[in-house]
């Protein structure tokens, strides 16, 4: 139910209140996880193959963090196009969702390459850092947009949705993280 419908007695309806507690659990969960992940897998496990994916276990980790640096990028496009007509965030997720292959090929050779700057003794401390940035922004977000959806480009991930709330975005990342933690062949590691 948008903010905008009305009740039965012509008053506007009122959201429930965000969990953000939930949300920011979500992100230490994934951040003390992550740290557990590196603290075990062995040298030898860094460069063998994921399960599923065409990157090594160091790629993927590090595209795991990338889903949470992502979404730093994705709450300024939601609060710049959040605000204009609705036309022009569909206009802007149909651009985006045309410009899906060439997407794919940056989201794969991207964490390949950027896997080399955040490398095994940096990752920790990027993964720590944006989970710090989005905690922040999290407890600074006004209660009244969380409701407010906005289009996203639905064929650039499987956890993206056509029309996403701020909740959504929050929510996305641990999605991400979760799907390709399973595709880590690390010996040590547990489901958290």
């Amino acid at each position: 139910m948008s903010a905008h419908e009305r009740s039965d007695r012509g008053g506007t309806m009122s959201q429930p209140k965000v969990d953000r507690d939930a949300l920011a659990a979500d992100l230490e969960r994934a951040r003390t996880d992550f740290h557990q992940l590196l603290s075990t897998i062995g040298d030898d496990e860094w460069d063998a193959p994921s399960n599923g994916t065409r990157w090594t276990n160091e790629e993927l980790l590090f595209h795991m963090v990338f889903g949470y640096m992502i979404i730093q990028r994705l709450l300024i496009l939601w609060r710049v196009l959040g605000r204009l007509p609705v036309g022009v965030g569909r206009a802007n997720a149909r651009f985006l969702n045309a410009a899906t292959v060439p997407f794919d090929w940056v989201n794969f050779h991207g964490s390949r390459v950027a896997a080399r700057v955040y490398n095994r003794r940096r990752m920790g401390k990027k993964m720590d850092r944006v989970i710090g940035s989005l905690q922040r922004s999290l407890r600074a977000q006004p209660e009244a947009v969380f409701a407010r959806r906005m289009p996203y480009p639905d064929r650039w991930d499987p956890y993206f949705q056509n029309s996403m709330t701020l909740v959504d975005i929050y929510r996305y990342p641990g999605q991400h993280y979760g799907h390709h933690r399973k595709q880590l062949t690390i010996t040590g590691a547990r489901e958290p």
